[in-house]
């Protein structure tokens, strides 16, 4: 989901410029705790949600989105919990746009409200069976009462890119005459193409930009879930690195994921391309050579500004001779270039059959330079026929 933010100084008329300029003006709101408790595989306990929330809290999110009170009473008392935590970032809770469901969320001492309500004919016929005049009056009635108690809120259409947009723009200058500090849009089914997103973005906001957008660890959601903290992060970075590091501790972010995936069993390096082991490893021969002569060349972000490193696969098919090269070196082994290219062909042959580890392709290397002593390293990769053989070394 993304939010925007009403700002009558800027510009109506857009540009692809204008339009990206919010990417040094942003704040998450994350959601792994209500849309990400909505994933198959969640079941967070209250001390597992704690965890959570003090992990994010600490890489910096602006927002903790919690699931709504209304849901159960263990998710009313979770919500309460987490706002005793005294935490830095707002803790919001999404609830439907239903007086009885804002007061129960005042009640547990929320800092805001994300109040949501479906707007498409789909939902309008099949879900809550209201037409958009009701939706009108009833965000206006629940909007006033959060905003007399002091809260933030966010009004959100559900089902946004199935919607009327007609009925949407009605919908969001009634809101907005309110004071509603962000209105926000969702892709509830997965419809929508990014350039969907940007386009109902800017028709919406009448101005270039989103301001706050909605992440969970991992992108962990219903059905296709929503983008992924990581993921998003990592753009962002790209965009403009430094603001970014200003703002998160990027460095902890690995540690949140890797307590997510540990909570729902799912695999980090599988699911996140951003902060798991993908992102820092590098298995092309061609790419390994370039990695090792300067690594912004296939490199937009710096490992260790998210507290790892960099990692050069050779115990593969793909591998290249500079890669193998740069891990004898590593190891401090007397090996020439010529020893290198023989010993890279070797690997290849080798990893058609099943692919090394670095222990084995270490074990070779070794094995290789001590045979050189004596000149019989040619036969001792003669005499390899399989990587179950060095393996048994």
């Amino acid at each position: 989901m993304s939010s925007l933010h009403r700002d009558p100084s800027r510009s109506s008329i857009g540009t692809a410029s204008s339009y990206l300029s919010n990417v040094s003006n942003f704040k998450i709101i994350e959601s792994t705790l209500r849309e990400g408790e909505q994933f198959a595989n969640a079941f967070f306990t209250t001390e597992k949600k704690i965890e959570i929330a003090k992990a994010l809290d600490e890489f910096g999110v602006e927002y903790l989105e919690l699931t709504s009170p209304a849901a159960s009473t263990q998710s009313y008392n979770d919500c309460k919990a987490i706002v005793g935590l005294g935490l830095k970032a707002k803790i919001l809770t999404h609830v439907r746009c239903h007086m009885d469901d804002a007061k129960l969320a005042v009640e547990t001492g929320v800092d805001g409200l994300d109040v949501v309500i479906g707007t498409s004919s789909f939902l309008r016929e099949f879900s809550h069976g209201k037409d958009m005049q009701y939706i009108i009056d009833t965000a206006t009635e629940v909007i006033q009462y959060i905003k007399s108690q002091g809260l933030e809120v966010r009004f959100s259409s559900e089902d946004s890119f199935r919607s009327d947009i007609v009925d949407l723009l009605n919908l969001y200058r009634a809101v907005d005459k309110l004071g509603v500090n962000r209105v926000g849009i969702a892709d509830t089914v997965g419809c929508a193409s990014p350039d969907q997103v940007a386009e109902l973005v800017r028709t919406l906001r009448g101005v270039n930009g989103a301001t706050h957008v909605d992440t969970s660890v991992l992108g962990i959601g219903e059905r296709n879930g929503i983008p992924p903290l990581g993921g998003f992060i990592a753009r962002m970075y790209a965009a403009d690195k430094e603001y970014v590091k200003s703002k998160y501790n990027l460095g902890k972010l690995r540690d949140v994921e890797n307590i997510v995936a540990d909570a729902v069993g799912v695999s980090v390096p599988f699911n996140n391309y951003i902060t798991g082991y993908c992102a820092f490893t590098h298995k092309a021969g061609i790419h390994a050579k370039a990695i090792l002569n300067n690594p912004s060349t296939y490199e937009i972000l710096r490992p260790e500004d998210f507290g790892m490193t960099r990692y050069v696969a050779i115990g593969h098919r793909l591998t290249g001779w500079n890669a193998v090269k740069n891990r004898v070196d590593q190891l401090d082994l007397p090996l020439t270039d010529a020893d290198c290219k023989q010993i890279t062909n070797k690997i290849k042959n080798l990893a058609d059959i099943r692919p090394l580890s670095l222990d084995d392709v270490d074990k070779l290397l070794r094995k290789y330079g001590q045979a050189k002593e004596d000149d019989s390293h040619h036969a001792i990769l003669d005499s390899i026929d399989t990587p179950d053989q060095i393996t048994q070394w």
